[in-house]
């Protein structure tokens, strides 16, 4: 059966003499290793079982990947609703208000109202794409549960407790004192 099947093959010209005699002898390597234990003749249905294992397996993996993916999207575009939604406007303030973002210093221009709210931790600072919005801390908290890196400041409220063992606990911060 085999036999006419390459016989067929070769009257078509899809295979010749010298790979027929090659697979031949290939295969009857592979009988001969298998019966001396060097490797382990897999059944073909074996095998076909175990490639479509593999398959879903690479397949879940992709699709875990792409829901996860999803997911970031989904919560970047959450992200910028909340802060487009309720993100204060600065009204070109003048006071010059500086916090860090990726290392480096910014200035944030605010009014005195948002300066003094921005300290008590009534508002905070997120980012927006490459820029920069103040925000009521309500929404900063509920944007640092999906995305700690977006919050740039969020001072924490009812943060006066003194250290009793801290050496300079006399000297308290003056609140007008800009860095």
């Amino acid at each position: 059966m085999a036999n006419s099947l390459q016989k067929q093959l070769m009257k078509a010209g899809l295979a010749d003499e010298k790979k027929a005699r090659k697979a031949k002898q290939q295969k009857r390597e592979d009988v001969n290793k298998a019966k001396r234990g060097e490797i382990e003749l897999e059944d073909p249905a074996d095998r076909a079982r175990r490639l479509r294992e593999e398959k879903a397996e690479a397949d879940r993996q992709r699709e875990a990947q792409r829901k996860a993916e999803r997911e970031k999207k989904e919560i970047a575009a959450q992200i910028k609703q909340m802060i487009e939604q309720s993100r204060l406007d600065r009204n070109n303030g003048e006071v010059a208000f500086q916090f860090v973002q990726n290392k480096k210093i910014k200035k944030a221009y605010v009014t005195g109202k948002q300066q003094k709210q921005l300290e008590r931790g009534q508002v905070a600072i997120v980012a927006l794409g490459e820029s920069f919005e103040l925000v009521p801390t309500v929404v900063a908290e509920k944007i640092r549960q999906r995305d700690e890196a977006a919050v740039l400041l969020l001072n924490e409220r009812g943060n006066e407790a003194v250290d009793e063992d801290d050496p300079y606990k006399d000297f308290p911060i003056p609140d007008d004192l800009m860095w």
